[in-house]
């Protein structure tokens, strides 16, 4: 078994595969990958089962140093991508020789990156994932300089040609389909209908739990009181006191008092939050 040494972790850099979902009953998350669309391609580049684990940037990249010649690739956030100083591809396969060290820099563009090995991250799964979640905490730590990550066997599935054309670029207005329900009831009509007009943006505050809103008009009562906490999906939007719009995301936890107006589906619109910086315009639009 090989392994990348961690020289540089960046700003939150965290190894994530496609989750564990199932296990909601028992309190834990679903986690996994934020853009499951470039999570996939990366894994694809190096010729990775689909379910391979890979580390996901934020924002500032991170730099690893091979114990020993592999082939990685990089994806989501376009980058600039060097192997020991010299310049090489983004979105496409490229050999990383023993000792050399790979480069991951800042975003040009969005926010999350995907960096994949060939063989993936053989980081001991837990509930049959190697992700990290931040919020139940399970999964391996948030990585840190001096982290040695150990890489499996190659698998027989040949190294890809680069694809990356296919991935949607960062977003420079967020849209996300919402369905309504099944709380929309607490809130009065007026309200509701302004929230297909709201000029709302993504707060700094966003995470991996959620993408909070900001600037916007906020959602108004039309009950009082509060729920007991009930069961919460991936891409709940959930409404706190404050009336601004929570998206949930890959980390959310599995229940919830406030109330959630809609629901955005999985897919694209969810794989964009994943690259939506603050300050990004929000615009909710109508399921069909």
């Amino acid at each position: 078994m090989t392994g990348l040494l961690v020289v540089r972790p960046g700003a939150l850099t965290t190894v994530q595969d496609r989750g564990r979902p199932g296990y909601a009953h028992l309190g834990v998350p679903r986690s996994g990958a934020l853009d499951t669309a470039a999570y996939a391609l990366a894994n694809r580049l190096v010729g990775n089962p689909p379910g391979a684990a890979v580390l996901e940037t934020t924002l500032d990249g991170v730099s690893l140093r091979a114990a020993a010649a592999t082939v990685v690739a990089v994806t989501g956030a376009p980058c600039p991508v060097r192997i020991s100083g010299r310049p090489v591809a983004w979105g496409a396969p490229v050999r990383l020789p023993a000792g050399a060290e790979l480069e991951v820099g800042r975003a040009e563009s969005g926010l999350r990156g995907y960096v994949a090995v060939r063989g993936g991250l053989a980081v001991p799964p837990v509930l049959g994932s190697r992700s990290t979640d931040l919020l139940s905490g399970l999964g391996p730590p948030v990585l840190s300089a001096g982290t040695v990550l150990p890489v499996g066997p190659a698998g027989p599935d040949p190294v890809s040609g680069a694809d990356a054309y296919g991935l949607p670029a960062a977003p420079s207005e967020l849209l996300l389909p919402l369905w309504l329900g099944p709380r929309a009831d607490w809130f009065t009509g007026a309200s509701l209908a302004g929230l297909w007009r709201s000029a709302l943006r993504v707060s700094p505050r966003s995470n991996r739990i959620g993408l909070r809103t900001e600037g916007g008009p906020a959602l108004v009562r039309a009950r009082a009181g509060e729920l007991p906490s009930e069961g919460m999906v991936l891409g709940a939007v959930q409404v706190p006191p404050d009336g601004l719009p929570v998206v949930f995301l890959a980390d959310h936890p599995v229940t919830g008092g406030y109330p959630v107006v809609g629901v955005v589906p999985p897919g694209p619109a969810l794989d964009a939050a994943a690259q939506a910086r603050p300050g990004t315009a929000v615009k909710f639009v109508r399921a069909r």
